[in-house]
């Protein structure tokens, strides 16, 4: 399980982020190799080469349970004989420990949410590199010149359990019309349900300048006693508490697998709704004092090929490029058809203040009517 990206530790709104040194940082001379070295000059040949003599690589915010990246290092340390070790941390907490170590650097490489990327180089802690699939990434999905690149991403989804709602909404409109409770966690902490508050919007008429039909919506849910504020969590899943929620779709999908193998009677529901969504990603990125920047270059380099991406989505994640998945991955997936063009991208130069204003919104007239 992976952080507050995750669950709901701290809100991901940007504005309140400062990264500062501590006062105990090392000013000493012993710069790593990561800080001269240019590896988009580099050949992958060289880079792999030299990624094999430092043998080790070792990432934060990357466990083995999340998006299955067991897979990718298991693949890494199989076809490159190099040792993989993770720290699970928050994106905040990444950027700050690359900040606050410095030239000591002991981590390599981090996955941190979309809106932290351009937060990682604007803090000077990125080390810059393309891969070999630069080309094929959308532009939305990284910076100029590699400081950071979004390697999978997540679409808000509705999972309904079907031995608690007989007709499984597909639209947020759906949900307006049902008479059931909705879970969409803690607004005032929780990225995902604050993404669900802008998925709302733009299916209700509004976008991420307009986030009054969401309000409007989800007040009136709260007036009707529907509205769940609890934990999105896979127990609460599981044990029924849950009749509708709004996860993002790896965790919808992730979620009702793992309820369907503990409890073959279960039964779920997972789709995009129809009227309106919004995806957003993780982004690698690479430590600019890496004590194993090859490693770490090559690490991005095979997370971002069809080996690595078809990993990425039998975690349920949807991967950056348009890769061929196998039908075995393709089954356990939401059909690609919906996603569509009520699927929108996020501004996140925006968002930042967007996201305050709701949860003041949130904080001051939502709570106060949920019954």
């Amino acid at each position: 399980m992976k952080r507050e990206d995750f669950k709901k530790a701290a809100t991901m709104c940007l504005a309140a982020v400062m990264i500062l040194p501590t006062a105990g940082c090392s000013s000493s001379s012993s710069v790593q190799a990561s800080t001269t070295q240019d590896f988009n000059s580099m050949t992958l040949d060289e880079i792999t080469a030299q990624a094999k003599t430092e043998g080790e690589v070792d990432s934060v915010g990357m466990p083995d349970t999340w998006a299955n990246w067991v897979g990718t290092w298991t693949d890494i340390t199989n076809n490159y004989g190099i040792m993989h070790t993770d720290l699970d941390m928050s994106s905040s907490e990444e950027i700050t420990m690359f900040k606050e170590e410095g030239t000591n650097g002991t981590k390599d490489i981090g996955d941190v949410g979309q809106q932290w990327g351009p937060v990682a180089e604007s803090q000077g802690v990125t080390l810059k590199y393309k891969t070999s699939y630069w080309d094929e990434i959308p532009s939305w999905a990284k910076d100029d010149d590699g400081d950071w690149i979004v390697c999978y991403y997540g679409t808000m989804s509705i999972i309904t359990n079907n031995n608690l709602v007989s007709n499984a909404p597909t639209s947020f409109q759906d949900i307006l019309e049902g008479d059931y409770k909705v879970t969409i966690g803690d607004v005032t902490t929780a990225s995902q349900a604050q993404h669900a508050i802008l998925a709302t919007a733009y299916a209700m008429g509004g976008d991420i300048n307009n986030l009054q039909p969401a309000y409007d919506f989800w007040e009136t849910l709260a007036k009707q006693g529907r509205l769940d504020i609890g934990e999105t969590s896979v127990a609460r899943i599981e044990s029924g508490e849950i009749s509708v929620a709004l996860l993002w779709d790896y965790n919808s999908l992730n979620y009702r697998d793992n309820a369907v193998n503990n409890n073959p009677d279960a039964s779920f529901t997972v789709c995009i709704p129809s009227d309106g969504s919004v995806q957003s990603g993780y982004a690698s990125i690479i430590n600019s004092n890496a004590p194993h920047p090859a490693a770490a270059a090559l690490s991005r380099e095979y997370i971002l090929s069809d080996e690595g991406q078809i990993n990425l989505a039998r975690g349920y994640a949807t991967p950056i490029r348009d890769v061929t998945l196998p039908d075995d991955v393709k089954a356990k997936r939401i059909d690609s058809s919906q996603y569509g063009d009520n699927v929108h991208t996020i501004d996140y130069d925006v968002w930042t203040s967007v996201c305050q204003d709701m949860i003041t919104y949130w904080s001051e007239n939502i709570i106060p009517l949920i019954k």
